[in-house]
């Protein structure tokens, strides 16, 4: 298994408009390891949502190469990329996009119900593991509309990892969070990253990216900055510190 997740080299996004084009990308050339945490940050029409869709194969890239996880996806048609995102990607959404009425543990299984690989699986025991594992044991039945905002996004999370994927890509996951549950997002993104869960985000908020472990800034479709977090904070001792900020303010 390479050590190596993430390979570009040259990506290019032209989209085009009538006579008009717009170079959303202009050559990114970005590694990334098995086991980082990366941000990736930049202001509106920097580029960072384009290659947020290029990474997740969402979308394909007008020039360059992409290799994720050993497989070259640039040039693959759309059910291979839907193969691809099922099989080695896990997203999450500032949204959620859980399913309305619908439990934890159905929104989790959801994703290995349209796996075609043929592998089998105890699908509903791999929710419930993947539940477990944010913290969630106790909420398996619940419906989104009986989860707060925090909750839901472990379920989204939980469901991001239940495939066991190479990478989860989440786009701006704590843009729809207090402060509060922002950190203990973060705390869980970090704690996931600790035990080996190779995890890119999507974030215009310098607060967030601190958490990371690398930041890759993107400008006018071309990283501009990629370098270590300086002063990397810790969510879990920033958690501990507030509740204690909190008891000796009561």
């Amino acid at each position: 298994m390479s050590d190596v997740v993430i390979r570009t080299h040259d990506l290019t996004k032209t989209y085009t408009s009538g006579t008009n084009q717009v170079h959303a990308l202009r050559g990114i050339d970005l590694t990334i390891g098995r086991g980082e945490l990366v941000a990736i940050m930049g202001t509106s029409g920097s580029g960072k949502s384009t290659l947020m869709n290029l990474l997740g194969c969402l979308d394909t890239p007008t020039g360059g190469a992409y290799e994720l996880d050993g497989v070259r996806v640039e040039a693959l048609g759309k059910n291979e990329l839907a193969a691809i995102r099922n099989q080695k990607l896990g997203f999450v959404f500032q949204g959620f996009n859980l399913l309305p009425r619908t439990t934890a543990v159905d929104n989790v299984e959801l994703p290995m119900l349209y796996d075609r690989s043929g592998r089998k699986r105890d699908t509903r025991a791999m929710a419930i593991a993947a539940l477990e594992r944010v913290g969630l044991g106790e909420r398996l039945d619940h419906e989104s509309s009986e989860l707060s905002g925090g909750q839901q996004q472990r379920v989204a999370i939980a469901r991001a990892l239940v495939t066991q994927p190479a990478l989860v890509l989440a786009d701006e996951p704590t843009g729809n969070l207090d402060t509060h549950t922002t950190i203990e997002v973060m705390a869980l993104f970090q704690e996931l990253n600790d035990a080996g869960m190779t995890i890119i985000l999507v974030t215009h908020e310098p607060e967030v990216a601190v958490y990371a472990k690398r930041i890759v800034e993107v400008r006018d479709g071309r990283v501009v900055r990629d370098e270590p977090v300086k002063n990397r904070r810790s969510a879990a001792n920033d958690l501990v510190r507030i509740a204690d900020e909190e008891r000796s303010a009561a």
